[in-house]
């Protein structure tokens, strides 16, 4: 099982006098890379977001989007004139519209109310990471989904590596003879007498750098190898990533050692599969 790094989770939790959100958004990063967005007063909480995110998320660029609305009447809250009235100035910049309705608006900014309150309610708190674990299992659900989808692509281009890696053990045999029967006329061509039993230990020497069977085996092995961890039961773009490297030198191998334009032809139509899976696995978890 494979997971995408991209998600999304959103969970929305009423309270009497407030209505919560939490929003997620990921995308593919080599690391975790948290940026938070939460009103003021629940700034002195991030690290404990912070670290309920990493504990679930593990790699990723994520967003977090905290946001707390009043619904009903909260006492001990006060319009925060001075912010209200800017972000009043600055939408009526860039829309019209008459002095009450750019107050609705305004008063639902981030902290458009101040609080008296020096400490976050706890039951509240309990409420919004209730609501962060909703907004979790639904981002983690969207990843996985993703994961299935890139799963499939890359069983479909790992079994066409695999069906190519057959074209080039058919190709093989034939390149070899060419290349041996290439040697043979070149030295007839000198027409000068040659040891036959020097030459055929010097044929043998020269076949033998350009014998691909090692190259073949190990890619074989690589190709099996990308499958299993894929059915692993944790996602691991890393380690696929490893082993697509490995994978891409033994093709590359391959085609150094190929020197018979068929089988190079081959190669090509291999490199420009893993290339298209190695694009892909930057957005593997």
């Amino acid at each position: 099982m494979i997971q995408s790094m991209t998600g999304f989770g959103k969970h929305v939790l009423q309270l009497p006098s407030k209505k919560i959100t939490v929003e997620l958004k990921s995308l593919n990063s080599k690391n975790l890379d948290i940026n938070a967005r939460l009103p003021q007063a629940y700034r002195e909480k991030e690290l404990e977001l912070r670290k309920a995110i990493s504990e679930s998320l593990v790699r990723g660029k994520v967003d977090l989007n905290l946001n707390v609305e009043i619904t009903g009447e909260e006492t001990t809250a006060d319009i925060n004139k001075g912010v209200v009235k800017k972000y009043m100035d600055q939408l009526r910049n860039i829309a019209a519209g008459d002095d009450m309705k750019l107050l609705e608006m305004a008063l639902r900014m981030p902290d458009a109310l101040k609080t008296d309150k020096s400490d976050i309610d706890e039951t509240e708190f309990d409420a919004i990471q209730q609501a962060l674990t909703h907004a979790l299992e639904k981002i983690n659900a969207f990843r996985t989904e993703e994961g299935k989808v890139l799963e499939d692509d890359f069983n479909v281009r790992i079994k066409e590596i695999q069906d190519l890696l057959q074209q080039v053990e058919k190709l093989d045999p034939v390149r070899l003879n060419l290349l041996r029967e290439r040697l043979e006329k070149a030295v007839a061509d000198l027409k000068a007498e040659v040891d036959g039993n020097r030459f055929e230990q010097e044929l043998v020497y020269y076949l033998e750098k350009y014998d691909i069977t090692e190259e073949k085996v190990r890619l074989a092995n690589h190709l099996a190898y990308f499958q299993k961890t894929m059915d692993s039961q944790e996602s691991n773009g890393k380690k696929l990533g490893f082993i697509a490297q490995e994978i891409g030198r033994e093709i590359n191998t391959i085609g150094s050692k190929a020197n018979y334009a068929p089988m190079q032809q081959v190669v090509v139509q291999m490199k420009d599969e893993l290339e298209k899976i190695k694009e892909q696995m930057l957005n593997v978890l």
